[in-house]
């Protein structure tokens, strides 16, 4: 009975691996053919005994991920063969310097490459993700080949999650969506990109993932009609003028439809452009401009074009190479479409990314070798300043990966890309490091204007530079890309470090002077005596002169006053052990609600208002970079991403005392509107538990009723309390606590 089922398996393997040469994007040579063949036969004897938690033989997984690489991407036999032997290393006795014996030092190192971002996330303390992310980037200086099958062996792994545990299923669809997606964004593989963030929202928010493919299913008809009516009127017109031609309907993907309901807070049916009209065109190179502002004026004859949503990436590619004329126009139903205009050229690097692009580019010889050079180098010099801290690394990267464009002009009308909302300044640095440091001025279209201006497409920016100039602290809030800050931090930190070497040697003699001893002790005293957060601002502040003389006199006599002090502290935390003083007001009202960490710290924070936690709630505490503790319910929408992505910022936080502090919350009603039923609930609100309410509001629609009710409670055991008697209210059929406020 095995043998049967393993015959029949050998057949299905045998199959995909015909199916792989067949759907190649790239033309196989006969000797291409051969190191795919090689590569095959040895992940085959490699995985001969491995099965995935699905039960299938593992080599169906090799051969899924070069079949993403072949088609999907676009790579060659290298990138196939590597592809296929992606887990060899890793998971069998097979070496690095086997497979460079027996293929080609390229193959090796695509292999290798793979090899260790896989074992970065192997052995993977949770605490280091940010780090982990940063070497994964660091592979792209070897080939970008790496992260490319990479990204097809996530897709892979997304498409086949079922049979994972649930905890693991949302730890990877996290990242997914916080580097992976982004990456394929910016390698211009947009399939990829849309299929990684569908999937990743299929696992993070489950239900509403769910919800929203069943919408798409039950209006699919609706849809369908609606984009061929158009599609008939357009088709008209586009034969009459001889051009040749394929209409496509594209749906919006699932994850851009929820993060527009997110955005626009508006609900699946609001939201108009589901959908967009694709024409792709035949045309030689020197035709293309000309056949696409053609195909324009056909459109806007017959519909009515919004100016203000006209892109234009035909005269000016995106940096990810991406061409395409996008044009919004008011269809029948007064329905806002897109309809994207491109040469079939163009649609292939839409598809495609880089591999298309270097394959037009070269006319199809060695494509697959060539770098993305000027890309490439901006992400070394970002990942080579070993300043710069790992997560805010990855989270500039991952900024400026999403980033829409500008295009830009030099003094000399050569052009420039920059991300939307980079400053006169960013454009200084984009020009080379060295002229962003010295920059004194900036002139946009021959006006002196401040450093922080934002830049428009089409300005024509000069820097004007300075031997003597340095940046300031303030030049971090002038500048939005990542390699401009990281650059201005560099510079920054060594004049700090400088600065506070001096410090201390000064603190040092000034401390002499008062008969203190410098010691490791001493240092933490001082510390924490000035509220600082770590020595080096200590010594950095000593050596700028803002901490002067007679603070140091008035510390050193805290310090011989210990004793005093100590029972002073005493006196003063008294009330937290007496039980019947608790209750007090004057004492309640100095306590803290929430204590940090394992030592029951009291440390400033903010209530997350994506949330609104109130004592009581089970909560999180998240270090944020620049806002301080965060605290977060552990069932908040954000509580997965954050948990996955970094659980070394995420401190435990526990209620202490609430009996003096009052929190807003805001209750969902619903039920059967019956006569008296708002009386009813402001009685059981205000009269039985003596509850503030801030707002109500409630509406009804043949028989049915929805409430808003914000009411003002001191703990979720009197919230919990009141929804209870909400819900015994005749005619009330449910009571949710939502998060929003």
């Amino acid at each position: 009975m095995v043998e049967i089922d393993i015959e029949k398996e050998n057949k299905a393997i045998a199959k995909e691996y015909k199916e792989l040469l067949r759907i190649s994007y790239q033309t196989l040579t006969p000797d291409d053919k051969k190191l795919i063949r090689k590569a095959f036969d040895v992940a085959v004897d490699a995985h001969q005994d491995q099965r995935r938690k699905s039960g299938e033989a593992y080599i169906f997984h090799p051969i899924a991920v070069a079949k993403i690489v072949a088609s999907e991407i676009g790579l060659g036999a290298t990138g196939i063969a590597a592809a296929l032997m992606h887990d060899v290393v890793e998971d069998t006795d097979v070496t690095v310097a086997d497979i460079e014996k027996m293929f080609n030092p390229k193959v090796a190192q695509l292999v290798e490459g793979l090899t260790k971002i896989s074992q970065v996330q192997k052995d993977l303390n949770v605490s280091m993700q940010a780090e982990n992310f940063r070497k994964m980037l660091l592979t792209l200086n070897d080939d970008v080949r790496v992260i490319l099958i990479k990204l097809a062996d996530r897709l892979h792994n997304m498409q086949t999650m079922d049979s994972m545990p649930e905890h693991k299923q949302v730890k990877i669809a996290s990242e997914t969506l916080y580097i992976y997606a982004p990456l394929a964004h910016r390698l211009g593989l947009y399939n990829i990109k849309s299929k990684l963030e569908d999937l990743g929202l299929k696992y993070t928010e489950p239900a509403v993932y769910n919800d929203i493919v069943s919408k798409i299913k039950e209006t699919k008809e609706e849809q369908d009609a609606y984009i061929s009516s158009i599609s008939e009127v357009l088709k008209k017109s586009l034969d009459e003028e001889g051009v040749d031609y394929i209409i496509k309907g594209r749906p919006k993907s699932i994850y851009s439809i929820r993060r527009k309901m997110k955005a626009q807070n508006v609900s699946f049916d609001e939201v108009y452009d589901k959908f967009a009209l694709r024409i792709v065109y035949k045309s030689n190179p020197h035709d293309e401009k000309f056949i696409a502002w053609k195909i324009y004026s056909i459109v806007t004859d017959h519909y009515r074009p919004s100016p203000s949503r006209l892109r234009d990436w035909i005269s000016s590619p995106k940096s990810t190479g991406y061409e395409a004329l996008h044009i919004t126009v008011m269809g029948p139903k007064g329905r806002w479409v897109e309809i994207q205009v491109r040469s079939e050229r163009m649609d292939e690097i839409a598809e495609k990314g880089y591999a298309a692009h270097y394959k037009y580019k070269q006319g199809g010889v060695g494509n697959e070798e060539s770098g993305l050079d000027l890309w490439l180098n901006l992400l070394k010099e970002a990942l080579e300043n070993a300043e710069t801290n790992a997560v805010d690394f990855v989270e500039d990267f991952k900024m400026n990966l999403y980033a829409k464009e500008i295009f830009v002009f030099t003094p000399k009308g050569e052009i420039k890309s920059l991300p939307k909302g980079a400053t006169s300044l960013d454009f200084a640095f984009s020009i080379h490091s060295e002229i962003g440091i010295k920059t004194r001025g900036t002139r946009v279209n021959g006006k002196l204007v401040p450093l922080n201006t934002e830049l428009k497409s089409g300005d024509q920016v000069e820097v004007i530079t300075s031997a003597n100039q340095k940046p300031s602290s303030n030049w971090l809030d002038y500048v939005t890309t990542s390699r401009a800050k990281n650059k201005i931090k560099s510079v920054l930190n060594e004049d700090t470090k400088k600065i506070a070497e001096e410090g201390k040697e000064l603190l040092t003699r000034k401390l002499k002077q008062l008969k203190i001893t410098i010691n490791e002790q001493v240092i933490n005293e001082l510390v924490n005596f000035f509220k600082l957060k770590t020595s080096l601002d200590l010594f950095y502040r000593v050596g700028i002169g803002s901490i002067e003389n007679q603070q140091l006199k008035d510390f050193a006599a805290q310090k011989s006053n210990t004793l005093i002090n100590f029972f002073k502290n005493k006196i003063k935390r008294s009330p937290n052990t007496a039980d019947e003083d608790i209750h007090k007001p004057v004492i309640s009202s100095n306590y803290d609600m929430l204590v940090f960490g394992p030592e029951q710290d009291r440390l400033d924070y903010k209530l997350s208002t994506c949330c609104n936690p109130i004592p009581g709630d089970e909560v999180f505490g998240f270090v944020t970079i620049n806002e301080g503790i965060k605290v977060h319910k552990k069932d908040c929408p954000n509580a997965i991403s954050l948990q996955s992505n970094y659980a070394y910022r995420i401190i435990q936080a526990r209620w202490i005392d609430s009996t003096q502090q009052e929190f807003k919350a805001q209750l969902q009603i619903t039920g059967m509107d019956t006569l008296g039923l708002t009386n009813e609930l402001t009685k059981v609100i205000s009269n039985q538990m003596h509850v503030n309410i801030q707002s109500i509001s409630l509406s009804g629609d043949a028989g049915i009723f929805n409430g808003q009710v914000t009411v003002i409670v001191q703990n979720n055991i009197i919230l919990k309390k009141l929804i209870d008697n909400i819900k015994k209210i005749d005619g009330v059929d449910k009571v949710i606590r939502v998060n929003k406020s």
